[in-house]
């Protein structure tokens, strides 16, 4: 818990911020290069087939998203330290909007190959699901006028939530579907081919260093808006104090 916490504040402060927005900068550069001009397109789908390069990276985020959201739900619960609520909160915010953006990079893609922009495919059903649990719980989130309270009933749903994500992942396995199986993790090995790997690994490497930034600057804003509630809750009484009479 003490190396998390000691994480945590490294990633979060200026220095952390900056370099890993640099570097996810870059390596998202590199990455659409690679995609785009250095690996071969398909020989079945062809040029369509390059949106797997965003496609599997958005979806692999909004995983990680939820399962630093169950994490700090859990660590919140055991602690009640503010700190793992903000990264709860901060995880399930990007969690959602990499998602959405799986959800749309996938009908983009399976109109040309299923001739449809949505179908009621198992993936895409419980995939529809998370996303509508985790918009859940950003909005009891807002409920309780209790901060406290409303820290807690969040960490009960986050933890809860995350029950969907294996359920989505093993969709593909569990109910037939237009939507293919696992063609990297699997147990006879990946069945695709070497440079296509490669691009995808380091695609996928890309897009969780945006989500570590992206994770850093959120909190960050987060610690600034929780400061401005509280000079603001200070103002009134200190004013109050200069005007009672001695």
């Amino acid at each position: 818990m003490r190396r998390a916490r000691r994480a945590v504040g490294r990633l979060t402060s200026e220095r952390g911020r900056r370099v890993l927005g640099w570097t996810a900068a870059v390596c998202l550069v590199l990455s659409a290069v690679l995609s785009l001009v250095v690996v071969p397109a398909d020989a079945e789908q062809g040029v369509v087939q390059r949106l797997m390069y965003v496609h599997v990276p958005t979806a692999w985020i909004a995983y990680l998203a939820f399962a630093v959201v169950f994490a700090a739900s859990v660590a919140y619960l055991r602690t009640r330290r503010t700190r793992w609520d903000r990264l709860a909160e901060a995880s399930a915010e990007i969690g959602v909007v990499f998602t959405a953006l799986t959800i749309v990079l996938g009908a983009i893609w399976g109109r040309p190959t299923w001739g449809v922009w949505w179908t009621w495919d198992p993936r895409l059903t419980t995939t529809a699901i998370l996303f509508l649990i985790y918009l859940g719980y950003l909005a009891v989130r807002r409920l309780p006028e209790n901060p406290a309270r409303a820290y807690r009933w969040a960490a009960v749903i986050g933890v809860l939530s995350f029950l969907d994500v294996p359920v989505v992942h093993l969709s593909v396995l569990w109910w037939r579907g237009l939507h293919q199986p696992p063609s990297v993790l699997r147990v006879q090995g990946p069945v695709v081919a070497p440079s296509m790997l490669f691009a995808l690994g380091f695609a996928v490497a890309a897009f969780t260093l945006a989500y570590l930034w992206l994770l850093a600057t959120r909190m960050h804003l987060r610690r600034v808006e929780e400061r401005a509630r509280s000079d603001l809750l200070r103002e009134p009484v200190a004013r109050v104090g200069k005007e009672a009479p001695n």
